[in-house]
């Protein structure tokens, strides 16, 4: 867009060059009219010139002098371009090395994640060996007792047919005098001497005096019916005290106590002599 300045620098400069044509355009014309011989009728003077004999140079104009020209507003100060927007690269830098640090922690993270889940699978398989170990172990365990027990039974047996026969050599001693006859100790059930059931009732024996507690004032020559319920395998429901019985109260409570605690009862190679109840003599001598 032109300026004021501009507009009057245009004008100024197209007077001056029609200023120029027009003393060319004078210049021309009075050069011409001078170079035409002047006639005029008459005689020919003759005259000699004084002074120099050249023409008289021809009158122009003076040349108006231009108009100073306008002095020119200020031009307002011309508007700042707008800044381009400035990267700073010591920000984009640490931007960059911030992404890097998060990538790298989320990888250390990951890292740390997957050892934990490894330790934890570790242990848990440790502790499901750790558990068949002892497992194993229990079992081993467990078939050692019951080869033990097995053999303590056939130890009992063997024990109680050496009582057997012990007792069927012993000579038989008088009752006292203020028992019954029926409370004479007796070998099986209601007297029946069928072998099986002695050795049976024999066994019985054997094990309710191994868990005898004797209280200290039982007397010698104890005898005392004894009614006991079980079940097949030898395990007591229940056990009373029946008469005849020439015990005390506190001996008779020891006696059932040790029924209880001689549970199972023998009843393996027993089972065509077994019955849920049996009335047994329970018989102690000294």
């Amino acid at each position: 867009m032109e300026s004021i300045g501009d507009k009057t620098r245009a004008v100024i400069f197209a007077l001056l060059m029609h200023l120029v044509i027009f003393a060319l355009l004078s210049f021309g014309l009075m050069w011409s009219e001078a170079a035409q011989p002047i006639s005029i009728p008459g005689a020919v003077i003759e005259a000699t010139l004084v002074g120099p004999a050249s023409a008289p140079k021809p009158h122009v104009a003076a040349k108006p002098k231009p108009a100073p020209p306008k002095p020119e507003p200020p031009a307002p100060p011309p508007e700042p371009p707008p800044a381009p927007p400035q990267r700073n690269d010591a920000i984009e830098r640490e931007k960059i090395a911030e992404i890097a640090q998060q990538k790298a922690e989320q990888a250390e993270r990951a890292q740390e994640e997957k050892h934990h889940q490894e330790q934890i699978r570790l242990e848990d398989q440790q502790k499901r060996e750790a558990a068949e170990r002892q497992k194993q172990l229990d079992d081993i365990k467990k078939q050692h007792e019951s080869a033990q027990k097995k053999l303590k039974l056939e130890q009992e047996k063997l024990a109680q047919l050496n009582d057997l026969q012990k007792q069927q050599t012993k000579p038989v001693k008088a009752a006292p005098a203020d028992l019954p006859e029926s409370a004479q100790p007796r070998t099986g059930m209601a007297g029946h001497d069928d072998s099986l059931s002695a050795q049976y009732y024999a066994a019985i024996q054997n094990a309710v005096t191994q868990n005898w507690l004797r209280p200290d004032n039982a007397p010698v020559g104890l005898r005392c019916t004894l009614r006991i319920v079980q079940i097949p395998g030898g395990d007591v429901l229940s056990v009373d005290i029946a008469s005849p019985c020439n015990a005390d109260p506190q001996t008779r409570t020891s006696i059932e106590q040790a029924v209880k605690r001689a549970a199972p009862l023998p009843y393996k190679g027993y089972e065509k002599a077994f019955q849920r109840t049996i009335n047994f003599n329970f018989t102690y001598d000294g």
